[in-house]
């Protein structure tokens, strides 16, 4: 295999076959991330992806469980090309469960709703696309490059084509000044949406971050753990997506939370005030991204 500089992928992909069809992120400019700032963004050529796949098939044969698309957002891939990889990677790994990959927001808006059928018939089951808020002051600060509404039709557009909708948000992101916005806009927005998946990291500042000058100048306080559960207990309380698997147990989080929506609501609320209550946060030196 031929990675180049640091692969990243989402925590539920810990164990898959990944299969680098970009490198870097065509957008490459939210102020929280570090993700791919050392990289130049380009779709690799087919010649070197196809290498990859018999690399990988010529070790371990027809026994990927998992197949995940990175880097940063394969769907940015002209649909003719994505399907040629799809094709070639169920060609070779039929019995594999799943391919999945990053998505932002304004790719799975420039793919037609028969583009997007065709992917999911091809075999992509699930995209990951970061909302990070639902607030469009938040958006704009971070230089999301979409607003709430544009994400929330991207969010429909995926589960209309059958693609499954894995949606993240950034717990603090809107600092102390936007708490209360970004958790009640982040409510509505997954309640508009409806995905498969929800989940929530929080956020964790590091060089070269952009925002991490803003902290610095103090134009944003960052939220200290309590403030974090209280952010997380007034998403809760305002967020409607029955049958929506939701997930907080990200390295980065102070607390650990999991349940389906809606019918799980009440006993994480009843968590999130034990934790409270016992001062029963995650320690700062055992976060991490």
């Amino acid at each position: 295999m031929r990675y180049e500089g640091m692969v990243y992928r989402p925590p539920s992909e810990a164990r898959s076959f990944i299969l680098q069809v970009t490198i870097g992120c065509a957008h490459n400019d939210c102020t929280f991330c570090t993700m791919y700032k050392e990289k130049q963004f380009r779709i690799r050529k087919m010649d070197e992806i196809r290498a990859d796949i018999e690399e990988v098939y010529s070790v371990y044969g027809d026994n990927i469980r998992r197949i995940f698309l990175a880097d940063g957002d394969a769907l940015v891939i002209p649909t003719v090309q994505l399907k040629e990889i799809l094709r070639l990677l169920r060609a070779r790994f039929p019995s594999a469960e799943r391919i999945t990959s990053y998505g932002a927001p304004h790719d799975v808006l420039r793919k037609s709703p028969e583009e997007l059928r065709e992917l999911q018939e091809e075999g992509l089951e699930m995209v990951y696309m970061g909302l990070e808020s639902g607030d469009n002051e938040v958006l704009r600060r971070i230089r999301k490059g979409a607003t709430a509404e544009e994400i929330i039709e991207a969010g429909i557009k995926l589960k209309t084509a059958g693609i499954q909708a894995s949606v993240t948000l950034i717990s603090g992101l809107g600092g102390r000044e936007r708490l209360k916005e970004h958790a009640i806009a982040s409510a509505k927005a997954i309640t508009a949406m409806k995905p498969h998946y929800v989940g929530f990291l929080t956020l964790m500042v590091e060089e070269p971050a952009p925002i991490v000058e803003e902290i610095r100048s103090g134009r944003m306080e960052l939220l200290t753990p309590e403030e974090v559960v209280d952010e997380m207990e007034l998403f809760l309380s305002n967020v409607d997506s029955e049958g929506t698997v939701f997930r907080a147990n990200h390295a980065s989080n102070y607390m650990l939370l999991k349940g389906n929506l809606n019918e799980d609501i009440p006993a994480m609320i009843q968590q999130i005030e034990d934790i409270r209550n016992r001062n029963g946060f995650r320690k700062e030196r055992w976060r991490a991204l």
